[in-house]
């Protein structure tokens, strides 16, 4: 696991979209007639399913943990990101799906529920599954019409550190569980 050298970091749970995926995303948003907003950078893209906030060092080992022991899907998610969208209040152009998966839904709650015993005093935010596209964005939404589905498939979901713009991977683990049901987790060095 990488620390750093501050006493705290801003954590968060994510699916993470593929080098492929990204890319046709970010030709997609270059071709839409927007000049607001600050374009998130392609490698950014993610999918949060929780937001921790300011966690210190010194719980990240035990969020892990609690973390692998969460109840999976049992399989691959699959999202389709088809609707283009502006967040008013977060001042986000974003995408999201015009569906989300059951399975989706309940692994952001399962997260949620997991990580309460963190004492972290997070305003509750109903999960919304999206995209960002670009922040700080307070125009209406580009007449792009109807974006392509985008499909996001995630087999692992991971808990990231943000820190001055870069995501860091510290931990990831799978959707399905082996066949001895145990959880294996992915360690960032």
């Amino acid at each position: 696991m990488t620390l750093i050298n501050e006493p705290q970091s801003r954590l968060f749970f994510a699916l993470t979209c593929s080098a492929p995926l990204r890319k046709a995303i970010s030709q997609w948003r270059a071709l839409l007639s927007h000049r607001a907003g600050r374009p998130v950078p392609a490698a950014n893209f993610h999918l949060t399913l929780l937001f921790l906030g300011s966690v210190d060092q010194a719980q990240i080992a035990d969020i892990c943990t609690t973390a692998s022991k969460i109840k999976v899907p049992g399989k691959q998610l699959t999202l389709v990101l088809d609707c283009l969208e502006v967040w008013r209040k977060s001042k986000a152009l974003v995408l999201t799906p015009e569906d989300a998966p059951p399975e989706l839904m309940r692994l952001s709650y399962a997260l949620e529920q997991a990580m309460l015993r963190f004492g972290q005093d997070q305003e509750y935010k109903e999960f919304r599954p999206h995209l960002t596209l670009a922040r700080d964005y307070q125009s209406a939404a580009p007449e792009a019409g109807n974006p392509p589905e985008f499909f996001l498939r995630a087999d692992r979901f991971g808990l990231y550190r943000s820190h001055k713009g870069q995501y860091t991977l510290i931990a990831d683990w799978p959707l399905v569980q082996p066949p001895d049901g145990a959880q294996t987790a992915g360690v960032s060095s």
